[in-house]
């Protein structure tokens, strides 16, 4: 863990944020190559379950609501967790994080437990006087429900559908940790998908197959992920049944995507405290009647996360037994998709390669860099985890053909520059097979 850690912060994937002032735990910035590998998993994720899909819809809420919202949802009376103090060092716990009675740190006796609600207050008003307190949304469904009514008559949509909303969400954790997957601030890709009670079990296994084979789909070895099924005893208050995708981490087993059956639970709370009937009046059988929810929700962060740990290899190369550190991105969520260089600086080679690059960056995201030798200009893009680096060299001024290197194989190929834009859409497109 601690040489992704080191190569995200090296080649700007993740930054530790307000860094300059010592850093503020739990909260993170995603750097020039970070953001471009989670606005790419982002979207792919996007054209995989709604743009491919008649039955998804999506919707981009506000973060801050009603905070009427929040007291309907069951936030205020159950989003909380037990916390306990050690007596000897001061340091605070987590009660369900602890495997022994005694403080891991010091070995010192704990206090009673008590109950610590994670939303992350705020104030809306001019002044103090008129403020009215509010919080900083620590889920992204609830404006989905809120807005149930309004997407579906406004869109035409009839049950079974779903919503989507990918979105920042913000929990006050007490103890961040294992670098992004749990912190403060964090993005969600979430769907609600609304269905008849009967179909509950239909829908939730079906859900299963396509939740998985989108791991799949962006590169997640099948070996370190498994499905965790949470006991009855365990569930949250609004679920009848919860399954999570979980991915073996380098500190372990970690829950990537939780998929819950909600019931009606949602809807029938904000109708109450609302006053707003949210049921559902279906055209077809002339009956009206409140939808269960099925809920596939997943941590855009968490996954980010996980395809670098997945993505990270060191490898021995050439007879001399050199290493090289390698980012096996799958090529469609990859920052940057190509890599132009020159061979030379010299005779008209570079201005050839940037005018090249030029023409390729209005297809996809390009990375232009002259500087060193070609080795090592090879292994910079490796760890950034561009799949293919296109060198333009002396044979390109005569027939107009480059050399691309596949990052994986580190196999070179030799073809005209007018085909090299339609070879790398096709490696790196969200189309499936």
């Amino acid at each position: 863990m601690e040489n992704i850690v080191s190569l995200c912060k090296r080649r700007g994937f993740i930054f530790q944020s307000s860094g300059i002032y010592g850093g503020i735990n739990g909260c993170w910035d995603f750097g020039p190559l970070g953001v471009e590998l989670k606005r790419n998993l982002k979207e792919d994720w996007w054209y995989n379950f709604v743009g491919q899909r008649d039955d998804i819809v999506g919707l981009d809420a506000s973060i801050i609501m009603h905070p009427k919202v929040w007291e309907a949802s069951g936030h205020l009376d159950e989003f909380h967790d037990m916390l306990v103090d050690c007596k000897e060092c001061k340091k605070r716990f987590r009660e369900d994080h602890l495997e022994t009675e005694v403080c891991p740190d010091c070995g010192g006796e704990f206090t009673e437990p008590r109950t610590f609600n994670m939303m992350l207050k705020t104030r809306l008003g001019a002044n103090d006087a008129t403020a009215v307190e509010t919080y900083l949304r620590p889920e992204t469904c609830q404006a989905i429900f809120a807005n149930f009514k309004e997407v579906y008559t406004s869109s035409r949509m009839q049950v079974p559908f779903g919503i989507a909303q990918v979105g920042k969400a913000f929990r006050n954790e007490i103890n961040p940790r294992n670098f992004i997957f749990r912190s403060r601030e964090f993005e969600q890709m979430e769907i609600e998908f609304f269905c008849k009670a009967e179909d509950e079990d239909k829908f939730f296994e079906e859900w299963k197959t396509h939740i998985w084979q989108w791991y799949l789909d962006i590169g997640l070895d099948e070996d370190k992920m498994r499905w965790y099924s949470h006991p009855q005893e365990s569930l949250s208050h609004y679920s009848s049944r919860t399954e999570d995708v979980e991915y073996e981490f380098p500190f372990g087993w970690g829950e990537l995507q939780g998929l819950a059956n909600r019931g009606n639970f949602d809807l029938t709370q904000h109708t109450k405290f609302s006053g707003k009937d949210l049921s559902y009046f279906d055209p077809q059988t002339n009956e009206r009647f409140m939808p269960s929810v099925i809920e596939p929700s997943a941590g855009a962060d968490r996954t980010a996360m996980a395809i670098l740990c997945n993505s990270y290899e060191e490898e021995e190369v050439g007879d001399k037994g050199d290493t090289r550190v390698v980012m096996k991105i799958h090529p469609r969520l990859a920052p940057i998709k190509a890599a132009v260089l020159p061979l030379v600086k010299k005779d008209g080679i570079a201005e050839l390669a940037q005018d090249f690059e030029r023409k390729l960056r209005k297809k996809f995201n390009t990375f232009y860099d002259q500087s060193g030798a070609i080795g090592r200009r090879y292994r910079r893009m490796d760890e950034a985890g561009t799949p293919f680096c296109i060198c333009v060299d002396y044979d390109t001024k005569e027939d107009g053909t480059v050399t691309v290197r596949d990052r994986d194989s580190m196999e070179q190929v030799r073809m005209p520059m007018d085909d090299v834009a339609a070879y790398v859409q096709g490696k790196c497109s969200f189309e499936r097979d």
